[in-house]
């Protein structure tokens, strides 16, 4: 007598497949994060907008967004803490669509 036909997979298969897409997702943000050189000095399109009240330039989002990584570290930095933890700096980034790290 022959066993019918079971398509389910196997939940031994989709914990592995959960694995495996956990480790890819992972190594991606790692090759991510790799790629970003910290420098404050690529935020300096921001600087009058962070200083001043005026809305911030599409460079100015595009380098914050590029630079979304390092952000913690700037505000460890005790050079650059105040001008990353201002209120001004924060409507930056919310006006450009980047989330506030909390560190």
């Amino acid at each position: 007598m022959a066993k019918p036909s079971n398509c389910s997979p196997s939940p031994r298969l989709l914990v592995a497949a959960l694995i495996a897409v956990l480790v890819f997702l992972s190594a991606d943000r790692a090759r991510v994060a790799e790629a970003v050189t910290c420098s404050a000095t690529e935020l300096s399109p921001c600087l009058s907008a962070i200083t001043s009240s005026s809305a911030p330039s599409a460079l100015c989002c595009s380098k914050l967004r590029e630079q979304r990584p390092c952000l913690c570290g700037y505000i460890k930095n005790p050079s650059l803490q105040q001008y990353v933890t201002s209120p001004n700096a924060k409507r930056v980034a919310r006006s450009c669509g980047v989330a506030y790290p909390t560190c």
